[in-house]
Protein backbone atom coordinates (compact mmCIF):
# COMPACT_ATOMS: atom_id res chain seq x y z
CA UNK A 1 0.00 0.00 0.00
CA UNK A 2 1.07 3.50 -1.00
CA UNK A 3 2.04 6.31 1.71
CA UNK A 4 2.13 8.46 -0.56
CA UNK A 5 0.01 11.75 0.46
CA UNK A 6 -2.80 12.79 -2.25
CA UNK A 7 -2.33 16.23 -3.25
CA UNK A 8 -5.21 18.51 -3.78
CA UNK A 9 -4.45 18.44 -7.47
CA UNK A 10 -4.78 14.62 -7.34
CA UNK A 11 -8.38 15.01 -5.85
CA UNK A 12 -9.85 17.57 -7.80
CA UNK A 13 -8.60 16.01 -10.91
CA UNK A 14 -10.54 12.76 -10.15
CA UNK A 15 -14.03 11.30 -11.90
CA UNK A 16 -16.05 12.00 -8.99
CA UNK A 17 -16.79 15.33 -8.58
CA UNK A 18 -15.51 17.35 -5.34
CA UNK A 19 -17.25 19.99 -3.08
CA UNK A 20 -14.20 22.16 -1.64
CA UNK A 21 -15.17 23.97 1.54
CA UNK A 22 -12.68 26.48 1.96
CA UNK A 23 -12.96 27.75 5.50
CA UNK A 24 -11.29 29.35 8.16
CA UNK A 25 -11.47 28.07 12.16
CA UNK A 26 -12.15 31.70 13.13
CA UNK A 27 -14.99 32.27 10.49
CA UNK A 28 -18.53 31.89 12.33
CA UNK A 29 -20.51 31.24 8.62
CA UNK A 30 -17.73 28.43 8.14
CA UNK A 31 -18.72 26.89 11.83
CA UNK A 32 -22.56 26.77 10.02
CA UNK A 33 -21.59 24.93 7.10
CA UNK A 34 -20.37 21.74 8.68
CA UNK A 35 -23.90 20.61 9.90
CA UNK A 36 -25.02 21.11 6.39
CA UNK A 37 -21.81 19.53 4.80
CA UNK A 38 -22.55 16.44 7.03
CA UNK A 39 -26.39 16.47 6.08
CA UNK A 40 -25.13 16.71 2.59
CA UNK A 41 -22.87 13.42 2.16
CA UNK A 42 -25.29 11.26 3.92
CA UNK A 43 -27.67 12.38 1.00
CA UNK A 44 -25.07 12.30 -1.89
CA UNK A 45 -23.72 9.41 -0.35
CA UNK A 46 -20.57 8.11 -2.98
CA UNK A 47 -21.83 10.73 -5.85
CA UNK A 48 -19.55 13.25 -4.93
CA UNK A 49 -16.22 14.12 -2.27
CA UNK A 50 -17.08 16.88 0.38
CA UNK A 51 -13.66 18.22 1.19
CA UNK A 52 -12.07 20.99 3.40
CA UNK A 53 -9.46 23.67 3.07
CA UNK A 54 -8.46 25.56 5.97
CA UNK A 55 -7.45 28.89 4.15
CA UNK A 56 -5.06 29.89 6.82
CA UNK A 57 -2.85 26.55 6.82
CA UNK A 58 -3.04 26.42 2.39
CA UNK A 59 -2.78 30.11 1.63
CA UNK A 60 -1.01 29.17 -1.70
CA UNK A 61 -4.17 27.19 -2.62
CA UNK A 62 -6.46 29.45 -1.29
CA UNK A 63 -4.80 32.90 -3.78
CA UNK A 64 -4.01 30.01 -6.29
CA UNK A 65 -8.18 30.04 -6.41
CA UNK A 66 -8.32 33.61 -5.43
CA UNK A 67 -10.54 32.77 -2.16
CA UNK A 68 -11.67 35.91 -0.92
CA UNK A 69 -13.97 35.44 1.85
CA UNK A 70 -14.63 32.33 3.85
CA UNK A 71 -16.78 30.05 3.44
CA UNK A 72 -15.86 29.82 -0.40
CA UNK A 73 -17.95 26.35 -1.75
CA UNK A 74 -16.33 25.25 -5.07
CA UNK A 75 -17.53 22.29 -6.89
CA UNK A 76 -14.53 20.87 -9.27
CA UNK A 77 -14.75 17.90 -11.78
CA UNK A 78 -12.02 16.28 -13.54
CA UNK A 79 -10.00 19.46 -12.70
CA UNK A 80 -12.57 22.03 -13.90
CA UNK A 81 -14.33 24.58 -11.65
CA UNK A 82 -18.23 23.59 -12.18
CA UNK A 83 -19.70 25.93 -9.72
CA UNK A 84 -18.63 28.63 -7.02
CA UNK A 85 -19.98 30.22 -4.50
CA UNK A 86 -19.46 32.38 -1.23
CA UNK A 87 -21.27 32.34 1.82
CA UNK A 88 -23.67 29.62 3.84
CA UNK A 89 -25.08 27.57 1.46
CA UNK A 90 -27.63 25.10 2.34
CA UNK A 91 -27.71 21.54 1.78
CA UNK A 92 -30.43 21.16 -0.69
CA UNK A 93 -28.73 23.81 -3.73
CA UNK A 94 -25.51 21.53 -3.28
CA UNK A 95 -27.28 18.31 -3.75
CA UNK A 96 -28.57 20.16 -7.03
CA UNK A 97 -24.54 21.14 -8.38
CA UNK A 98 -23.91 17.96 -7.81
CA UNK A 99 -26.54 16.27 -9.81
CA UNK A 100 -26.09 18.16 -12.12
CA UNK A 101 -22.51 17.46 -13.28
Amino acid sequence: MSTQKETFADIINSDTPVLVDFFATWCGPCKMMQPILEKLRDSIGSKARIIKIDVDKNPQVAMQYQIQGVPTLMVFHKGEIKWRKSGVVQASQLEQVINGI
